[in-house]
């Protein structure tokens, strides 16, 4: 007779099946990188969708594509080469409580890493020991040097969430799966490789704590950074290389299904 975790191994694997395939795409931000080809223009288009991804997606996702079009669809171009002068059709642009004055400030912080490095890769990964279990220094490490430089403003670091102040970090935490996961299924890119996927923390928001309590994945009421560590461990029994492949099932089931 087989064990209830591998009943719910099964079944969770199912749900990754359906939902882990390019079908997935277009209706998720995921699809923001997805409109380009080079590795520099997928993790900035990334990163904005993923600092974004609060709220309705269908506007998460125009107001991505909006901000991907001021940049004429170029993003590491704009970011590296602009001139003053091209700025200027950024600053009516707004997406709840982020402003012009962040989008400047992190395409400052973007264009000061790039002129140092070739992919953002390094800005989080720099961080991390080889003997990390998590994210956790990775996440830590890229919210101290995104607001190292002179003049961060303090109302943009509310957009970047670290596991310092107990945040779930559920953004970020779906931006690093997209670039680290690679199973050749058509939606999470692989294009980073000094973080293993055995290391990510699943992205917990309300619809995934919800399926996760119910599944007995989840005890901690507070979803926190503790709380997606605590789901990403129980994840970890049935996959320990690859447990964040779940999100895909738990997302599916909390938001699809309403589970």
């Amino acid at each position: 007779m087989r064990s209830k975790q591998n009943k719910l191994r099964d079944f969770l694997e199912e749900k990754v099946i359906q939902y882990n395939q390019p079908s997935f795409i277009p209706a998720d931000p995921v699809c923001i990188p997805h409109l380009f080809s080079s590795k520099a223009d997928i993790e900035i288009a990334g990163f904005f969708a993923a600092i974004f991804a609060w709220g309705n997606r269908t506007t998460i996702i125009n107001k991505s594509k909006e901000l991907m079009q001021l940049m004429d669809m170029a993003p590491h171009q704009f970011i590296t080469q602009h001139q003053e002068s091209d700025l200027k059709r950024l600053l009516s642009f707004k997406h709840r409580t982020f402003n012009t004055t962040d989008l400047l400030y992190f395409i400052q912080f973007l264009q000061h890493h790039y002129q140092q490095h070739d992919s953002l890769e390094t800005a989080f990964a720099q961080w991390m020991e080889k003997s990390d279990t998590d994210t956790t220094r990775a996440l830590t490490g890229f919210h101290r040097y995104c607001f190292s430089l002179e003049d961060a403003p303090a109302r943009s670091k509310k957009h970047i969430a670290t596991p310092e102040k107990q945040s779930n970090c559920k953004r970020l935490s779906m931006y690093l799966r997209w670039m680290v996961r690679a199973d050749k299924k058509g939606v999470d890119f692989g294009i980073w490789k000094k973080i293993r996927p055995a290391q990510l923390i699943c992205p917990v928001d309300v619809h995934v704590a919800r399926v996760a309590y119910r599944f007995g994945l989840l005890e901690r009421k507070q979803i926190d950074w503790q709380a997606a560590q605590e789901l990403t461990d129980a994840l970890r029994q049935m996959d320990p290389k690859d447990p964040v492949k779940y999100d895909f099932a738990l997302f599916g089931l909390g938001v699809m299904e309403k589970y």
